[in-house]
């Protein structure tokens, strides 16, 4: 960055606060996606599906209100990213009208919960069951700008919670020079990553989880030695470019944040403005995380602190260590899938 040393104590800080997080699954943050859909006065068809993150399904479970009737049995789907359960039942005359729908288990997770209620009367409703308040019900209708606001939060909380995109940012600041190349590389990773992100959401195209998570962790243990040779006043076609750099892997990133839409099974009408909402929302987390490391260089450097120099190496040995850490990890799960 642009003042070397206070800049990596900067980053080493905000390093500690990201070791907080669950770094062993850094980038599995996938939400849950629930489906009410009311089919008849009082009768309704749930669709529940639940992400599977590393072979293991979260332990999620539907607890619908008391009265409730199953119309039939329940059918339960096991796919390769997820677990779909279907079910049809049978509300009462008075339906599920001011009535919660409980998702047990997603208090002890960091994942939320895509929650889509279409009604009878043409009403749809889309929100989203966090941890902090596992549960949802029927309300009133929403306006387009109030489904923006709740798909846009969604992608501030993907990127925060996606402790590998974010090293991967921490690790093009630490190679950048001056500030315009900052704009510039910035700019690059964004342009990029919402390209991948609205292909592999409208089904254009799109990448196996396995291997492009193995293949983003690689993307950081590429930045480990830039950041070294940079320390060393040496040179190279990253550090020369790094827009270019922030480009080319910003694809492969994209992929990973459409992750957090085509795996909820969003419906197709809901996509265009889910994914418009979504990105503003990754784009606001990742300004708000550069413009926070620079506000913390800058106050850092105006009190003129100096730190041992292994505090200054810190932040970019970690940015090496742990992309190797997580290409290790997710290699051995590919190479386990393929056996």
């Amino acid at each position: 960055m642009v003042v070397p040393g206070l800049a990596r104590y900067v980053v080493a800080a905000l390093l500690i606060l990201l070791a907080g997080l669950p770094a062993a699954q850094a980038h599995e943050s996938r939400p849950a996606y629930l489906e009410i859909k009311e089919t008849a006065p009082g009768q309704y068809a749930l669709l529940f599906r639940t992400p599977v993150l590393a072979g293991r399904r979260l332990p999620l479970v539907l607890s619908l209100p008391a009265g409730v009737k199953e119309l039939r049995a329940p059918v339960v789907q096991e796919l390769t990213d997820s677990l779909v359960e279907r079910r049809w039942i049978d509300a009462g005359p008075d339906g599920l009208a001011g009535q919660r729908v409980d998702i047990k288990g997603l208090q002890f997770t960091i994942t939320d919960a895509l929650v889509r209620i279409e009604l009878l009367d043409g009403r749809t409703v889309q929100t989203i069951a966090r941890p902090s308040q596992p549960w949802v019900e029927i309300a009133a209708t929403q306006a387009w700008w109030e489904v923006m606001g709740t798909y846009a939060t969604e992608g501030i909380r993907h990127i925060l919670f996606g402790v590998d995109h974010l090293l991967f940012v921490l690790g093009l600041l630490l190679i950048v020079g001056n500030r315009w190349m900052l704009v510039k590389t910035v700019t690059a990773f964004t342009v990029a990553h919402s390209i991948t992100l609205a292909i592999a959401t409208l089904g254009v195209a799109n990448v196996p989880a396995l291997p492009l998570n193995a293949a983003i962790a690689l993307s950081i243990l590429f930045l480990g030695p830039e950041i070294v040779r940079v320390w060393r006043g040496e040179t190279s076609f990253t550090i020369r470019h790094p827009w270019v750099v922030a480009f080319a892997f910003g694809l492969l990133h994209g992929f990973g944040f459409a992750t957090a839409l085509t795996s909820a099974g969003l419906p197709p009408q809901d996509l265009p403005l889910a994914l418009l909402s979504f990105n503003v929302g990754v784009e606001l987390g990742q300004l708000g995380f550069v413009l926070l490391v620079l506000a913390m260089e800058r106050s850092f450097r105006v009190l003129e602190i100096r730190w041992p120099r292994w505090v200054e190496a810190l932040p970019g040995y970690a940015v090496g260590t742990l992309g190797a850490f997580w290409t290790i990890q997710r290699v051995a799960l590919l190479i386990a899938a393929w056996r």
